[in-house]
């Protein structure tokens, strides 16, 4: 997500747009597709949010993703939601957003790939404008909540890998030294101290200098 506030009421919003299905009345969907889009629109208005800019899901999405960097996106696919749910999970690999996806796609295994595919809400027959709100809130919600956990999570093993290494490099000093455990901690520290690094990346020369030794 982008460094600007998730609740603030200015949040840009980019919206992608399903193809027509295949056999479909192209009069019909496209009269379909501009109610549909009316009502968000007005919603969003309503918001206060920033809209800015209503994309197809086709191959250029990451490119116009990237570009316009938004807080988040909103998919509207009346159906066949996983075929827009493929472009969108694509264009958001490289940078997480919250994903809100309308649809009248009701088939448990298009909501199933969806919640996996990171939608953080999924939304069937609830295109109403008076809706959008509650649902980005929610949604936004409950980003923030996941995100806090797989930055936890990351934290979390970033330092089990940095012990790990400085248990390494303290090992490698023992060895080759003949020192105890805290002596080999002390002098890893006094060199991280010397140089102004970080424990971990002592340890890390330390291990790859013995590497490149053999």
């Amino acid at each position: 997500m982008t460094s600007r506030d998730p609740v603030s009421p200015h949040l840009r919003i980019v919206v992608v747009l399903s193809a027509t299905a295949p056999g479909a009345d192209p009069d019909a969907a496209q009269a379909a597709q501009a109610r549909r889009s009316t009502a968000l629109r007005i919603g969003l208005l309503e918001s206060g949010y920033d809209l800015v800019a209503s994309l197809p899901a086709d191959i250029f999405l990451p490119e116009r993703i990237a570009q316009l960097q938004p807080d988040l996106i909103i998919a509207d696919s009346e159906s066949d939601a996983r075929d827009v749910l493929e472009h969108i999970v694509i264009a958001t690999r490289d940078a997480r957003r919250p994903i809100v996806l309308f649809t009248e796609d009701d088939a448990p295994a298009s909501m199933d790939a969806a919640m996996d595919a990171g939608v953080s809400a999924y939304i069937v027959a609830g295109l109403q404008a008076e809706r959008v709100k509650p649902v980005l809130d929610v949604a936004l919600a409950r980003f923030r909540r996941e995100q806090k956990l797989l930055d936890e999570l990351s934290d979390t093993r970033q330092k089990l890998a940095e012990r790990k290494t400085v248990d390494r490099a303290k090992g490698l000093l023992m060895s080759r030294y003949s020192l105890s455990e805290e002596q080999a901690y002390q002098r890893l520290r006094s060199l991280a101290m010397n140089k102004n690094l970080k424990l971990a990346e002592v340890a890390q020369r330390l291990i790859d200098v013995e590497d490149l030794l053999g």
